[in-house]
């Protein structure tokens, strides 16, 4: 069961990993259809094959990186899913009830990222449905690192509840931040600033709340954006004003980590994760989003979450534990 998990775990975050590459190289559409390409199981590379393509979509001729990139990026995410339905199968033959109920909701959520992964296709790139399938992925990999560490070896855990609040409001904070980065990304506004630390000037009074609306401006297409330049630079100075406030909370659930004996090491990971995301932030803007930077900034906001969610899993078995100290042994307490 925990290999199981294992895999899955490391196979999700490839799955994200190639999901940002696959969005920064532009091959969101190198398959025009879906869940095949070209009306193909595979990346079509004949003369045949392409001349075949032609005909079934004349006005998208194959781009064959592009292409592979996406079909590449689907492969292992149909692994994936492949992988969470044996889990979920597995579960039925365990006494585990927790475990079934996590794993078969890891399937709900496997099939409703196949959807967004279809609508992502069949939609041309609508920014929410691209935000949505970001958070989709976030999500799955943080459920499945909890469920890692749930069926993991269990040892002394932090018993108090200092750091509770603060570790909710990073969440939250974090949460926001990754889909503000996942809404700047859907609207190519990454290179809407190129200056530090200021944006083009006065951007305040370029300020567009219409960037922030769910269904954007309606166009056959939103590869490469359709926003005007002055809703991307307000996309983009949210995304950076946000990153100071988040790296703010974090620093200091990452001082009270610290102050905790048990939960020190997490302390640490939290403080080196958020300067390593600034300063991948600071990079991107600085090299003007050079693509390793970029996929690794992605990757950076997902360690982040793991981290967190690292934390939260401690603390609530720590909750856990003296639950069911109080119910079963109340004289402990006393």
């Amino acid at each position: 069961m925990r290999r199981l998990t294992l895999f899955a775990f490391v196979l999700t975050l490839v799955v994200v990993v190639l999901g940002a590459y696959t969005r920064l190289t532009d091959a969101g559409l190198g398959c025009p259809d879906w869940p095949g390409c070209y009306g193909f199981n595979y990346v079509p590379s004949s003369a045949q094959e392409h001349d075949v393509a032609a005909l079934r979509f004349p006005d998208k001729p194959v781009e064959f990186i592009k292409a592979r990139n996406e079909m590449v990026h689907r492969y292992a995410a149909g692994t994936l899913g492949i992988t969470i339905l044996l889990m979920a199968l597995w579960s039925l033959r365990t006494a585990n009830r927790r475990y079934r109920v996590l794993t078969w909701g890891l399937l709900a959520l496997v099939c409703g990222q196949a959807t967004l992964g279809m609508l992502t296709v069949t939609l041309n790139l609508l920014p929410f449905v691209v935000m949505g399938h970001l958070l989709g992925g976030f999500t799955l990999l943080a459920l499945l690192f909890w469920l890692l560490m749930r069926t993991g070896n269990r040892q002394a855990v932090y018993r108090g509840s200092e750091v509770g609040g603060c570790l909710l409001l990073g969440l939250m904070a974090l949460l926001l931040q990754i889909a503000l980065g996942g809404w700047t990304a859907a609207n190519y506004a990454a290179m809407a600033c190129v200056e530090l630390p200021v944006c083009q000037g006065d951007w305040l009074n370029q300020w567009q709340w219409s960037a922030f609306h769910p269904h954007g401006v309606p166009a056959e297409s939103y590869q490469y954006g359709v926003l005007s330049a002055a809703e991307r630079i307000t996309i983009h100075v949210t995304h950076r004003l946000w990153a100071v406030v988040t790296a703010l909370i974090l620093f200091a659930l990452a001082w009270r980590l610290w102050r905790q004996p048990l939960l020190r090491r997490w302390g640490v990971l939290l403080a080196l994760g958020v300067m390593l995301q600034l300063t991948l932030g600071v990079a991107n803007v600085v090299l003007h989003l050079p693509l390793p930077v970029a996929v690794a900034h992605n990757a950076g906001a997902a360690l982040l979450l793991l981290t967190l969610t690292g934390v939260a899993e401690r603390v609530w078995y720590a909750r856990e534990g003296v639950w069911l100290e109080a119910r079963y042994f109340p004289h402990v307490g006393a």
